[in-house]
């Protein structure tokens, strides 16, 4: 049965509205701007890749996040996962179509990050420099 949407006073959404609009979105980014998935995403964008490949180089990642992670970004369509019938198996993850569109914006985004690096850094020391003078 279709739900209908209610509206506040005048017509406008409600902050309710504005949440129950918002929940399917933010699960969405909240899956693909984990750590791990935009380190897999970017490490997946050179082509085709292993498991163990994916493992040596993302630092930190633990077998069991990086096995979940996988999963996830499979479930949600963006990882395509392969099993070549070989002894042993042979399993390799790429990026789907809509995966690659992402690692666009992801490009975008750490761009936008090293053209702005220094602008952050000079105004993390100026706001710290401002918050010991006023509880000194």
């Amino acid at each position: 049965m279709p739900q209908t949407k209610t509206r506040g006073a005048g017509g406008t959404d409600t902050v309710e509205d504005i949440v129950i609009e918002a929940c399917p979105v933010r699960e969405v980014l909240d899956r693909v701007a984990g750590k791990w998935s935009i380190l897999i995403i970017v490490a997946a964008a050179r082509g085709p890749v292993r498991f163990t490949e994916l493992e040596r180089s993302i630092d930190g990642i633990s077998r069991r996040m990086l096995t979940l992670t996988l999963r996830n970004l499979e479930r949600d369509g963006l990882l395509r996962r392969t099993v070549y019938a070989t002894v042993p198996p042979r399993v390799e993850y790429e990026l789907t179509d809509i995966a690659r569109e992402l690692h666009q914006s992801l490009l975008s985004l750490t761009d936008w990050a090293e053209r702005h690096r220094a602008t952050i850094s000079a105004a993390r020391v100026a706001y710290d420099a401002g918050r010991l003078t006023e509880e000194g």
